[in-house]
């Protein structure tokens, strides 16, 4: 009898999980995804957005097309509002925007934050940061090109292109000059990564920060001897790149207990570092089609040769795995979160 009652229990669990799937199936049928990037194009989360478009759609059921939408402003703070709020909540539109708008929202740095990080339905991060690095990197004919003489005190100063506050080339150069004594000043308002690195190549300022892979893709010729850049630093990185052996790592540089807390903090968006996600409060069944399909497309043949070829890191993790990560930085300790404020407010004030 038992046996029995397990194999009618099973059969009807198989017939709901396929019904579901007709479902899904059925909405997504002709149906377009738009894909939203905070940024413009030309960057790294431009390019792993375009590439997960030309993929995803055959792991959703129904295969729908997916197209890209850039929604550029305030350093992917546009899109992140817009996905809370304003956003179809049917499954229709995910997006992706910068790795450190979930703690900036968390530590309440930025009246401009409108959203719960935990609300969102995250799908996952096609990068855990295993093969890369967050750099700075300069021109060789900065005003220094020693990272030794960058943080002497009364030394030169460094001027580093961003996007705007709340992007990480605006917000870790502010924790690396408090963590470390970095002396450098921060130009702010470049629409996206193209025109950073146009005005490097103009001389218009000395550098800035930016994804390794970011580089490799499309930049190269900067990381080649000659090349007429040089890298000075890796940021999230408990040990250097294999590429960059020679290049000392935040975490070495620390020389404070309150330093390495700040450093530590400031590194867990990099676990989640090009993430992807939807509104909050989608249909169950959708949502978790979105997800496995997520995870499906990073294990897909086709995607990791172009991947590859663009030279992107691939190191995905899950929806759950994302959420664990905003609850770590959530965690954190009050005196932590604190001096983050803090300091982010003096930067935003002008200090």
């Amino acid at each position: 009898m038992d046996k029995r009652w397990a194999a009618i229990f099973a059969l009807l669990a198989f017939a709901a999980i396929e019904a579901r799937a007709d479902t899904v199936a059925d909405f997504y049928k002709g149906k377009i995804i738009r894909v939203m990037v905070g940024f413009g194009t030309g960057g790294g989360y431009d390019a792993y957005a375009r590439l997960l478009s030309r993929h995803f759609g055959r792991h959703i059921p129904g295969n729908p097309s997916v197209v890209v939408q850039n929604m550029p402003g305030a350093g992917g703070l546009r899109a992140a509002n817009f996905m809370y709020s304003a956003a179809p909540k049917d499954g229709t539109t995910i997006s992706t925007f910068t790795r450190d708008l979930p703690l900036l929202a968390l530590v309440g740095s930025s009246a401009g934050v409108q959203f719960d990080p935990r609300r969102f339905t995250w799908l996952g991060s096609s990068s855990s940061f295993a093969d890369d690095a967050y750099v700075l990197i300069v021109r060789a004919d900065a005003p220094t090109t020693s990272i030794e003489a960058a943080r002497r005190p009364g030394g030169p100063t460094l001027v580093l292109g961003s996007t705007n506050e709340g992007a990480p080339g605006n917000d870790v150069p502010m924790i690396l000059r408090d963590a470390i004594g970095l002396n450098v000043k921060i130009v702010s308002g470049y629409p996206d990564t193209a025109a950073i690195f146009l005005a490097m190549e103009r001389g218009e300022v000395n550098g800035r920060t930016v994804t390794y892979s970011t580089l490799r893709t499309f930049r190269p010729q900067w990381l080649m001897p000659g090349g007429g850049m040089r890298v000075l630093l890796q940021f999230a990185r408990t040990t250097p790149h294999p590429d960059l052996a020679d290049v000392p790592t935040v975490r070495a540089l620390a020389s404070t207990e309150a330093a390495g807390s700040l450093i530590e903090l400031t590194e867990l968006p990099y676990l989640m570092a090009y993430p992807f996600l939807a509104p909050p409060d989608l249909p169950p069944d959708r949502a978790q089609a979105l997800q496995a399909a997520f995870i499906a497309t990073h294990k897909d043949p086709q995607f990791l040769d172009e991947a590859a070829k663009l030279r992107l890191d691939i190191s995905p993790v899950g929806g759950a795995e994302v959420l664990r990560t905003i609850e770590r930085i959530a965690a954190t300790s009050p005196a932590t979160l604190s001096h983050l404020r803090r300091l982010l407010a003096d930067a935003q004030g002008g200090g």
